[in-house]
Parts: structure tokens; C-alpha cells; sequence
């Protein structure tokens, strides 16, 4: 039988390790993985209100915020007023559509490294079991 504690414990560690692994590889683009998930939400989905981005991302409006203005100051983001004046819209700024593409690269480099060692199948196995974790 199976210690479920060893194995969230290791998927805590992994999870850990990973994200100070990317947060080193960002380093060079003065980015962060928390800024990271945000940057590439947009480019993904494309503007989206603040509200949106918390949700999406699992985490609370406070921490979104400090990190959207975070980007914000550093000329990545812009926001406006949405529909009514407490909706913010949150856009990729110029800076960022050119500068993506090369962020991209050190993430997928990144990437790479970390998944070298599973097949293709073992990836997409990957993907199935974490799809089935919690709700």
C-alpha cells in the first residue's frame, strides 16, 4: 500500500525545487514564476479583468494585485477601467509582445530540462494523473 503522505510530500518538493529552478532561469528577464503565470495567461486568453486572472490562477485577489502592479510598474502590463469603475482590465503593454517570445524560450528551455527524462507517453500520463487530482 502506497504512503500518500511520502507522496504529497515529494509532490510538494518537486513542485518547490521546479518553481525555484524557473524563478532562476527568469532571473535573466527580471521575471518571477508568479509573474510568469500571469504574463502567459494573457498571452494565452488575451486581456482579462483582474477578477478573471485570480480565479483562473487559484489564487487570492490580494497577491494578484501586488504582482500585477509589480509588472505594471516594470512596463509589462497596463490596466484599465472595464464595464464599471471597479473592473480593471489587465492587457500585455508593446514591451511584452516583443519580449515574450524570448521569455518563452528560457521557460521552454526550462521545460525541457525538467521533462527530459519521461517518454512522451509518460508526459501525457503526467498531464491524466494530475488532470484527476482534487475536484
Amino acid at each position: 500500500m502506497i504512503n500518500k503522505s511520502e507522496l504529497f510530500h515529494t509532490l510538494y518538493q518537486k513542485t518547490r525545487h521546479m518553481t525555484k529552478e524557473l524563478n532562476e532561469q527568469l532571473q535573466e528577464h527580471q521575471l518571477y514564476s508568479s509573474q510568469w503565470s500571469i504574463l502567459y495567461c494573457l498571452k494565452t486568453n488575451g486581456p482579462m479583468t483582474q477578477s478573471e486572472l485570480w480565479r483562473y490562477l487559484g489564487v487570492e485577489a490580494p497577491t494578484v494585485t501586488r504582482t500585477l502592479l509589480k509588472l505594471e510598474d516594470a512596463g509589462w502590463i497596463s490596466r484599465k477601467h472595464g464595464k464599471d469603475k471597479r473592473e480593471r482590465l489587465v492587457f500585455l503593454t508593446e514591451k511584452a509582445e516583443s519580449h515574450l517570445p524570448t521569455v518563452e524560450k528560457s521557460v521552454t528551455n526550462f521545460e525541457e530540462q525538467m521533462l527530459h527524462k519521461l517518454t512522451e507517453e509518460e508526459q501525457q500520463y503526467l498531464l491524466s494523473l494530475l488532470s484527476k487530482l482534487g475536484n
